[in-house]
């Protein structure tokens, strides 16, 4: 997830060196919610073992 997060703002910032503005500013983006969900999906799984009570 985060390898896709860095792809899309690898591909924004390329874009708008380019100027394609358009393109830019969807893959920064898209960047951005990527970087968010896996930032969501690494802080749950590291709160959710806790709760279970199991041993690692």
């Amino acid at each position: 997830m985060l390898s896709w997060a860095l792809t899309f703002l690898v591909i924004a910032l390329i874009a708008a060196a380019l100027g394609f503005g358009g393109i830019a500013g969807a893959s920064a983006g898209i960047a951005k919610i990527l970087f968010f969900v896996f930032l969501v999906l690494f802080i749950v799984s590291l709160i959710v073992p806790r709760f279970r009570g199991g041993s690692v």
